[in-house]
């Protein structure tokens, strides 16, 4: 995902830190104080961008124009807003986050246009987490009440598992390929079965079992390296 940041305060650099482990995301962070800029360029490997936040020459430089996501995190809720609306619906990023500092401008922020007007770091990096999952996935449909999901993804030209049979991968604890489409046919999938780049795979999973799925589904001839 390409991620925006607006505040690079110490929730800033937290949220950063959280949202780069373990991900192939693109952050870029626009922080307006250049002290403070220059710390952050110096713990964490990201683009800082120095300036205004709610400056639209500035908001264009950092890429928010091609944002996945765009989050308003820094320390003033009126400039989280301003932020927030120019990212919607002058840029048109695909997804809003804005923080509010106090939580009676919670309500405001939504109507005003904000996707998800939060206060906790931590439910940022949750929403973050399960934007990712659903780029990556596709649900088909919930099972038991959520415990259990039936996804979809469809393997990239790099894929780690073209070219490999059924019984040749070691799907997670809890995870169970169920059937592939390729080019527009239903495949029931046998051990023999040779995983081809572009297959969209169906399969199901326990909710504990889809982040080790999501990795198997994603991995590439890099990853291998």
């Amino acid at each position: 995902m390409n991620i925006v940041i607006m505040g690079g305060g110490k929730v800033g650099e937290s949220l950063a830190r959280r949202i780069l482990e373990g991900r192939r995301h693109e952050v870029r962070i626009i922080e307006s104080d250049r002290a403070r800029s220059l710390q952050l360029a110096n713990a964490l490997d990201v683009e800082i961008i120095c300036g205004d936040g709610t400056n639209i020459d500035m908001l264009e430089n950092a890429g928010v124009r091609d944002a996945d996501c765009f989050i308003a995190i820094s320390g003033d809720d009126a400039n989280n807003l301003v932020a927030s609306q120019l990212a919607k619906q002058y840029f048109g990023a695909k997804k809003v986050i804005a923080r509010a500092n106090d939580p009676r401008n919670l309500e405001t922020m939504r109507v005003l246009g904000v996707d998800y007007a939060v206060s906790s770091t931590e439910i940022i990096a949750q929403m973050i987490e399960q934007e990712a999952n659903l780029m990556e996935f596709h649900l088909v449909a919930s099972l038991n009440k959520g415990r259990g999901q039936i996804c979809s993804v469809t393997l990239e030209e790099n894929s780690a598992l073209h070219g490999k049979s059924v019984r040749e991968v070691v799907f997670p604890k809890g995870a169970l390929l169920i059937s592939i489409v390729r080019n527009n046919k239903l495949i029931i999938p046998g051990g023999d079965t040779v995983l081809q780049a572009g297959d969209e795979i169906i399969a199901v999973c326990e909710e504990r079992a889809q982040k080790a799925l999501i990795r198997l589904m994603n991995s590439t001839h890099a990853d291998e390296k």
